[in-house]
């Protein structure tokens, strides 16, 4: 075990704990704001955290990364019944997988407001602590999908070599930009990343999305073979999807602009990642990344 020590880079420090050897580890992280309708990419994490009992490997401390007026703290009363504080947190922690697979460090937080450049600098040194040899961000905007058919997952990365390997996008977009567009590329010169990002319907815009959450999850299991245990959110997508039914019964106008986007999408040609091997060609990048 590694012992806890407070790191600090630039105005944002934070404390590692007492860490494992990990097996060749991957970072998952997602962040609440912009990119997290529904809170399905947040939710994926807390998922995988939760499936895997993940253990404490970092907090960052918020005081430099917040404005508490944009984001504020919350009032609670603990079990005992004092009153706390829950200030916005951004904490990793570790995780176990079967044997044979890539351990996890898995960081669900909050999109901060302030110094997005020293987070990434934080964030880029817990990955090298840790030891992290991929890293994965999950994120869920709003899009003109049907909530009765499969949620899309698209998937990008900044790294050339990879994209043709996967047969995925490289990113093309210019203009304004979020916490997750600048951390690829701040964070470029490090492990290889990649961008997980699934279509909520627009007009069930709330969290929580657990039918988004499991496509994230499916995805994320294709790509490095770690099991999620998607399958095991089967019920409450049964529910999700009776509750939006029982919204939109009674809305003609609704099911009817409803009945157009199913049209459309079953119109559209099914795009998918260009292996069915994809864990097995992410093994075979990353082994001879470390070789070179």
């Amino acid at each position: 075990m590694r012992s806890s020590y407070r790191w600090g880079v630039a105005s944002t420090p934070y404390v590692l704990h007492d860490l494992p050897e990990l097996d060749r580890p991957v970072f998952v992280m997602a962040l609440k704001g912009l990119f997290d309708m529904g809170e399905a990419a947040t939710g994926a994490v807390n998922w995988l955290s939760m499936t895997h009992a993940g253990h404490p490997a970092a907090s960052i401390d918020p005081e430099t990364l917040f404005d508490f007026q944009e984001t504020r703290p919350e009032v609670r009363f603990g079990a005992d019944g004092a009153r706390e504080i829950i200030w916005p947190s951004n904490n990793a922690v570790w995780a176990r997988t079967p044997e044979g697979c890539r351990d996890l460090v898995l960081l669900s937080g909050v999109e901060p407001n302030l110094r997005w450049r020293s987070f990434g600098e934080t964030l880029s040194e817990i990955i090298d602590r840790t030891g992290c040899e991929l890293v994965v961000t999950l994120g869920s905007t709003l899009a003109m999908a049907p909530h009765t058919r499969a949620f899309p997952v698209k998937s990008s990365t900044v790294d050339t070599e990879l994209a043709a390997r996967l047969g995925v996008a490289q990113p093309t977009y210019e203009g304004p930009t979020g916490l997750i567009g600048s951390l690829h590329q701040q964070l470029a010169g490090g492990p290889p990343m990649l961008s997980l990002r699934v279509s909520v319907p627009h007009y069930v815009p709330g969290a929580p999305s657990p039918k988004a959450t499991a496509a994230l999850l499916y995805q994320l299991e294709r790509l490095t073979g770690v099991p999620t245990e998607h399958t095991a959110m089967a019920d409450e997508i049964r529910d999700w999807e009776r509750r939006v039914h029982q919204a939109l019964a009674d809305d003609e106008e609704v099911r009817s602009y409803v009945e157009q986007l199913e049209a459309d999408a079953d119109a559209q040609p099914v795009v998918d990642l260009a292996t069915d091997d994809l864990d097995e060609e992410i093994e075979a990048f990353l082994r001879e990344r470390n070789d070179d």
